[in-house]
């Protein structure tokens, strides 16, 4: 709840005329509870996680010759509409007896951190830049942890939900055992430990989480997606390779980007993999013209 009675008091202690962006959020949050606020991510993350995997698999279902031209493994076993409801409506199973208890309890921790809910807003470069570092920090940890879980204990007892599908879809990125929640939820909030944001930022960043899982996880390789201009992006073609080779994989552990891969030698398989496509599409056109 913001400490103003009027748009004039907020005005009067920033000291100049609020942005159309802060009057906006003046005017829906003045009279809101903080963790009002911040029980908004629960809603905001059951939505991405739900309607972006929805529109991939109404592609599939609805349009599967089209859907094949980009699905990266056409060949493997194709989802029901009664399998991709078994997959969305399992991931609660596993996730309700953490994820109520952690968002009942989390919030006097989010405000010990020193997420902020007032005025003023952030810049769009602060915002940009605490959202890079963000990133490049939950990447890197991830990485490990996501080493960790192919342990042979971790993966076995752990990780094995996870790697249920090894051709995955959008609803697969949240379908995991609740523990795995818990670990790598760790790695999500460290870049707002080290530097801690506005509930709009922090907000922003819990979308930009679900969105890459749910795009690495997606099971096609679209020529027009814009993750292919960022550098060093994995994407869904490295991740999905990952799930093709199982419980038995020591390869493409990155969640974004692949420079951990690189640096570590665990990407020596896909390029190797990489490589053998390119050279049998090679002969294939070959053939062709002859």
């Amino acid at each position: 709840m913001l400490p103003y009675a009027t748009a004039s008091d907020a005005e009067a202690a920033l000291r100049r005329a609020m942005t159309r962006a802060e009057a906006a959020w003046f005017g829906y949050t003045a009279a809101k509870a903080d963790y009002y606020l911040y029980y908004h991510t629960v809603a905001v993350l059951l939505a991405v996680y739900t309607l972006l995997p929805l529109m991939l698999a109404l592609l599939e279902l609805g349009a599967p010759a089209l859907a094949m031209r980009y699905k990266l493994q056409p060949r493997g076993k194709r989802l029901s509409p009664a399998g991709f409801l078994r997959c969305y409506t399992d991931t609660p199973r596993f996730l309700l007896p953490l994820a109520a208890p952690v968002q009942l309890l989390s919030y006097p921790a989010v405000k010990m951190l020193g997420i902020r809910m007032g005025l003023p807003l952030p810049s769009a470069g602060e915002m940009a830049a605490q959202l890079l570092m963000y990133l490049l920090v939950e990447d890197y940890l991830s990485y490990w942890v996501h080493r960790l879980m192919h342990t042979k204990w971790c993966y076995d007892n752990i990780h094995h939900v996870h790697h249920e599908y090894t051709a995955p879809n959008g609803f697969v990125a949240p379908y995991m055992h609740w523990t795995e929640v818990l670990i790598l939820t760790v790695p999500t909030v460290v870049g707002p430990v080290i530097a801690p944001c506005h509930m709009i930022t922090f907000g922003i960043w819990f979308v930009i989480v679900a969105i890459s899982a749910i795009e690495t996880h997606c099971g096609y390789n679209f020529p027009f997606n814009p993750t292919k201009l960022i550098p060093l992006w994995g994407g869904a073609e490295f991740h999905d390779y990952h799930h093709y080779l199982g419980g038995n994989c020591q390869s493409n552990f990155a969640t974004v980007f692949t420079y951990c891969d690189y640096l570590y030698g665990t990407d020596n398989a896909f390029r190797r993999h990489k490589a053998g496509q390119a050279k049998l599409k090679m002969v294939a056109e070959k053939n062709v013209e002859k």
